[in-house]
């Protein structure tokens, strides 16, 4: 691992990306409708967002509420007409009704994106047995990140499986870089850290006001980007 950690921001908007790019964001996740947790982001926004920024982005594909995928195809197109458009890196991952992994789904959509890098989200954290996720998706083609909480409560309640899954780095179903996300705080980065891990993405924790009806701050990415920058990880 590279001692300087990854930092990945949530963007909605071209205001949000340059904000997070000025405070040293390494990349954007680009997300609408986050009163429904994420999903694809307005085709226009994105050639917006690609226009006023230069750093790596990934665009996530989920067309609902939860990782259960609604319409297939309608995704699909929607993930061939961003990368038409310039999307190069994106973020899926989905479920069947049961938390088991709709592999099925996985495979179709990366089928659209040939050649893409992407991340699996946190339909891990929901999953009904994270192992049996990261044994299924080992391999597929461009995968390099998986996010993760450590649990669907969020990272406050996953920091040992983290730590864990981290001591396992390089093993089968182990070998994407671990992005943790999914209620981080600032209190957990030392800890986080120390288990090796490089890879921290946050939401609302970089915007002034509560939850996501205030404007991305570029002075709050850098905060968070010193304290990514003086927490070492172990050699």
């Amino acid at each position: 691992m590279s001692d300087r950690a990854i930092f990945e921001v949530i963007a909605t908007s071209a205001e949000d990306a340059v904000a997070a790019a000025a405070g040293g964001a390494d990349r954007l996740e680009l997300a609408g409708e986050m009163a429904a947790d994420g999903l694809t982001p307005d085709l226009a926004e994105f050639v917006r967002i690609r226009a006023a920024v230069h750093v790596p982005l990934r665009v996530m594909l989920r067309d609902g509420d939860g990782f259960v995928v609604r319409d297939l195809d309608a995704l699909c197109a929607k993930a061939q007409a961003l990368r038409a458009e310039g999307a190069e890196e994106f973020v899926l991952g989905f479920l069947t009704p049961g938390g088991e992994l709709d592999l099925a789904s996985v495979r179709t959509l990366l089928a659209a994106i040939p050649g893409c890098r992407w991340t699996f989200h946190r339909a891990l954290d929901n999953a009904a047995s994270r192992a049996d996720v990261r044994a299924a998706i080992d391999g597929l083609p461009g995968l390099d990140t998986v996010l993760t909480a450590g649990s669907s409560a969020g990272v406050a309640c996953g920091m040992d499986v983290l730590a864990e899954e981290a001591a396992r780095a390089g093993a089968p179903g182990y070998g994407p870089r671990i992005l943790v996300g999914g209620g981080l705080k600032t209190e957990h980065i030392p800890r986080l850290r120390a288990a090796g891990i490089d890879g921290f993405h946050v939401g609302t924790m970089v915007r002034s006001g509560a939850g996501w009806g205030g404007p991305l701050d570029a002075g709050l990415v850098q905060q968070w980007r010193r304290l990514l920058d003086a927490e070492p990880v172990p050699a």
